[in-house]
């Protein structure tokens, strides 16, 4: 089970990537969600660990939602927030 941080990453990486057709950045993520670098980079590696997204800590600006963000993406994302 996801925590309120993780659900609430896990949402804004799904709503950039259907609004904006790209990922957010973690600066942008540490702008939403008021966290510093340190802490987004903590919930990226416990969504990793989750298999929620596909992330690396070597490479922090690429991540994405795994199985993807097409319909059947963003099912699976509610599915794993609610």
């Amino acid at each position: 089970m996801l925590s309120d941080i993780e659900r609430k990453v896990l949402r804004i990486i799904a709503n950039f990537s259907v609004g904006r057709r790209r990922t957010p950045t973690v600066d942008e993520l540490c702008v939403k969600t008021g966290r510093s670098r340190s802490g987004v980079m903590e919930v990226l590696a416990a969504l990793a660990r989750e298999k929620s997204i596909e992330w690396m800590r070597s490479s922090p600006g690429r991540h994405h939602i795994a199985g993807g963000v097409g319909k059947k993406g963003v099912n699976k994302l509610e599915s794993k927030i609610g």
